[in-house]
């Protein structure tokens, strides 16, 4: 039976020939989208120079009329902003809007008839399935790299601080220059916007998924940003907060410091306050508070657990729209 199931297995050669088909027609398909991005930085005051901003990186349309995804850290203090596709053609590109929270910025190309690429549905990928890399590595124009879905739902921080949740962690090989280009299936749709590699490590490489894409990509085409709301506190995660000596002890966020005329300041919080809940949720460091302090909290009283020297309170705080 044994020797059966290897004479009918296919040969190396056709399984070989099958991926890198794959591989090829996905390229083909979807290569034609992606753009290399150049910034120009603004000139410094002197005007001999230019100041931080300057730089390329990769990019892709993802609708019909032209709007294009890439990384808010690729776009960021850029004065101007050039698109390259792949057959050559050069077009200024238009920012739309950026959100540094989650690091993908939308910009807007004014042509008829242009290439994209559809975003795919990221809840269903499957970790072990082929994973294509497209980009402009070091100015090295329409580089392919492929590999496999590494795992799912990683959680990275962004330049500003917050946690990026829902990320796909990838071996296909990416370097600077790749950053806002597409992580494709070989059906060719779009699963996630490659965002990071851990150097000096080999094959851990990020994107983030194609559905948060999704959602801030409208948010961003709708109102040229996402919205947040705040409270206005600065705070550390803590372990063993005690309400007393009757009752066992909790995580929470102490509170250090809190900031003037902030919604945290109105609703009576103080330095040395521990957040444990909102809403009735329990929040088990500041990444939590920052999940639930979504655009929907914006000017919507919320209760807050808190424990104040050693006992159980609740205040009501009205989050704001966070600006900046």
């Amino acid at each position: 039976m044994d020797s059966l199931r290897i004479a009918d297995a296919p040969p190396d050669r056709v399984l070989l020939d099958a991926y890198s088909e794959a591989v090829a027609g996905t390229v083909e398909r979807v290569g034609p989208a992606v753009v290399k991005i150049e910034a120009a930085g603004r000139p410094s005051r002197d005007g001999r120079r230019r100041a931080p901003g300057g730089g390329s990186g990769s990019g892709f349309i993802f609708t019909a009329d032209g709007f294009l995804l890439t990384n808010s850290h690729v776009i960021a203090g850029a004065a101007s902003l050039v698109a390259t596709l792949a057959e050559g053609q050069r077009f200024d590109a238009a920012i739309v809007g950026d959100d540094p929270d989650t690091d993908l910025a939308v910009l807007r190309l004014n042509g008829v008839g242009l290439p994209w690429a559809p975003l795919g549905d990221s809840n269903a990928v499957r970790v072990g399935q082929v994973a294509i890399a497209i980009g402009n590595p070091y100015g090295f124009d329409c580089s392919v790299t492929s590999g496999v879905v590494s795992a799912r739902g990683r959680t990275l921080r962004s330049r500003t601080g917050r946690l990026m949740d829902d990320v796909i962690q990838t071996d296909a090989s990416l370097n600077p220059g790749n950053s806002g280009g597409p992580l494709v299936t070989t059906r060719g749709e779009v699963i996630g916007v490659n965002t990071a590699m851990i150097l000096p490590a080999q094959g851990l490489c990020f994107a983030i998924a194609s559905n948060t894409a999704k959602l801030v990509a409208r948010r961003l085409i709708d109102d040229g940003r996402v919205r947040r709301s705040y409270i206005g506190v600065a705070g550390q995660q803590v372990f063993g907060a005690h309400e007393d000596d009757r009752r066992p002890a909790v995580s929470g966020i102490l509170v250090i410091s809190v900031e003037p005329s902030s919604p945290a300041e109105v609703a009576g919080l103080r330095a040395g306050d521990v957040i444990a809940a909102l809403d009735g949720e329990p929040l088990a460091g500041i990444d939590d508070l920052h999940r639930h302090l979504t655009d929907a909290r914006i000017g919507v009283p919320t209760p807050l657990g808190i424990i104040r020297r050693g006992e159980r309170r609740q205040v009501v705080v009205i989050p704001s729209e966070r600006r900046g």
